[in-house]
C-alpha cells in the first residue's frame, strides 16, 4: 500500500496526515483541498477517548494503516456498509429495466471482489428468457459475462490478488463477488484470469468462447463431415469460428438476417444460406447431394425456436446428430419417429468433465485473434443507458450482434 493512501482525521478538525488535509469528515462525501480530492468516510475506531476516521481514497477493498494522534500504526479492515453500487436489475414488467442501487458486496472466505470493466449482454438467455416477461428476474442472472479487476480478496484465497485482470460468469453490476477458491470449470462461479493480450473488449466474449470450445468437442465432427449451424447471432458465430479453427471441412452458416449471414461469410464460413431468401432444408440437401448433414448445430432461440428445430431435423442426414444449444421458448417440439430414428439429438451440454484444456484453448483463441471478438462487436454503452443497449438488440437485431456495457464510462 502506498503510503499517500494512509489518511485518517479527528471529528471536526482538520487534520493533516501524509499527503492529505481533511477538513471535516460526516458521514458521505467530502470534497478535501491541498490537493482537492474525495473521501468516503466508512468506519469509526474509538481510541483513547477520541473518535477517529477511517476514510478511503481510490482503493477500494483492501487494508489500511491508520495514524492516530500520538502516530502508533495499526492494520484495520476497512468497511462499506454506506456505500452503493449500481447494477441492472429486472422488476416486474416487460421490458422493465433498471440501475438499481445496492450496498457494496464484501467478499466472504473464499470469495473474490471484481470491479467491472466491460459486460456482454446475452440476446437469448438474458432477453428472450428474462427481458421479455412479465415476472420479476433475480439481478444475479441478469448477465453472465463479465470482465473487471480484482479489488477485494477474501481470507484463503491464493489464485487471485488485487489487481489482477479476470474475467467471470457474473451479472451485469459495478462490483460483484464470486469464488475465487476454484479457477477451472468446476466451479460455476468461477473466475479466469485474462492475459495481457486479451482486451477489455475482447474478453467478455471468453464464457460463451468456451462453451463453443466445448460443445465442439462434443460434437465430434471430421474434416470430411458438413456441418450446419442453424443461427448466427453470438453463439452461432462463436462456433462457426471454433468449427474452422478446429479443423471442421465444411461448415454452412445458416440464418435470416443480412447482416449476420454477411458476418458469417467474412468470418470463414463455407457456404452461407439466407433463410429468409430460400428454404434452408432444401438448399442444405443440395449442398450435399441429398445425403444431409453431418452434424447440425442449432443456435436459434426465441419464438423462432420449434419450426428451426423442425428445419433441422429435416436437413440432418442418417446417423447423424442434432445438437440444441439455443434456448427457445416454452413450447413443445414434435418428434415424429420418421424423421429421429437412425439420428441423434444431443441436449446442449456443458460441463466440467471436458477438463481445463478447452478452457485454456478457449482463451489461446480469443488471444491469437482467431476468434474476432471485435468484428462481431457492433455497439458499445455506458452502463447508465443500459435499457437503451436492451432495447436496441431486442427490436433491431439487423444492426446489432456484439453489444457491451462499459462500467468505466
Amino acid at each position: 500500500m502506498s503510503e499517500d493512501l494512509v489518511v485518517v482525521g479527528i471529528t471536526g478538525t482538520g487534520v493533516a496526515v501524509g499527503y492529505f488535509a481533511i477538513l471535516a469528515c460526516g458521514d458521505g462525501i467530502v470534497d478535501v483541498p491541498a490537493p482537492k480530492r474525495q473521501f468516503v468516510c466508512v468506519e469509526e475506531v474509538v481510541d483513547d477517548d477520541e473518535t477517529l476516521f477511517i476514510v478511503m481514497v481510490d482503493l477500494i477493498g483492501t487494508d489500511f494503516i491508520v495514524h492516530d494522534m500520538n502516530t502508533a500504526r495499526r492494520r484495520v479492515a476497512v468497511k462499506r456498509g454506506g456505500l452503493a453500487v449500481k447494477r441492472l436489475s429486472k422488476p416486474e414488467g416487460k421490458y422493465n429495466l433498471v440501475l438499481e442501487e445496492a450496498p457494496m458486496p464484501e467478499p466472504a472466505s473464499g470469495e473474490v471482489r471484481i470491479k467491472a470493466v466491460r459486460s456482454l449482454i446475452s440476446r437469448g438467455s438474458e432477453m428472450g428468457a428474462r427481458y421479455t416477461r412479465e415476472h420479476a428476474v433475480s439481478h444475479e442472472i441478469m448477465g453472465y459475462s463479465m470482465a473487471g479487476t480484482i479489488d477485494a480478496v477474501g481470507e484463503g484465497v491464493s489464485h487471485f490478488a488485487l489487481g489482477d485482470r479476470v474475467v467471470a460468469l457474473a451479472p451485469h453490476a459495478e462490483y460483484t463477488v464470486r469464488s475465487g477458491m476454484v479457477a477451472g470449470p468446476d466451479d460455476q462461479s468461477r473466475v479466469v484470469a485474462l492475459p495481457d493480450d486479451v482486451s477489455w473488449d475482447r474478453a467478455p466474449y471468453y464464457p460463451l468462447t468456451a462453451g463453443s470450445v466445448t460443445w465442439v468437442d462434443v460434437g465430434e465432427s471430421g474434416a470430411a463431415d458438413t456441418v450446419v449451424i442453424l443461427g448466427q447471432g453470438l453463439v452461432g458465430s462463436l462456433m462457426l469460428q471454433v468449427m474452422k479453427a478446429n479443423g471442421a471441412g465444411h461448415v454452412v452458416a445458416v440464418d435470416a438476417l443480412d447482416n449476420r449471414c454477411a458476418l458469417a461469410k467474412e468470418l470463414g464460413a463455407d457456404h452461407v444460406i439466407h433463410a429468409g431468401q430460400q428454404d434452408p432444408v432444401a438448399a442444405v440437401r443440395r449442398l450435399t447431394n441429398g445425403a444431409g448433414a453431418h452434424l447440425v448445430v442449432y443456435a436459434v432461440g426465441g419464438p423462432a425456436g420449434p419450426k428451426a428445430f423442425e428445419q433441422g431435423l429435416d436437413m440432418l442426414g442418417v446417423d447423424g446428430t442434432m445438437h440444441l444449444i439455443g434456448l427457445y421458448e416454452d413450447q413443445a417440439l414434435s418428434l415424429p419417429s420418421s424423421k429421429i430414428q437412425r439420428r441423434r439429438i444431443l441436449g446442449g451440454y456443458y460441463g466440467a468433465s471436458i477438463g481445463l484444456a478447452s478452457y485454456r484453448r478457449a482463451m489461446s483463441l480469443l488471444a491469437s485473434g482467431v476468434v474476432q471478438a471485435e468484428r462481431m462487436t457492433t455497439h458499445r454503452f455506458p452502463f447508465t443507458d443500459a435499457d437503451k443497449a436492451f432495447d436496441l438488440l431486442w427490436n433491431r437485431p439487423g444492426e446489432a450482434l456484439g453489444v457491451l456495457l462499459d462500467w468505466e464510462q
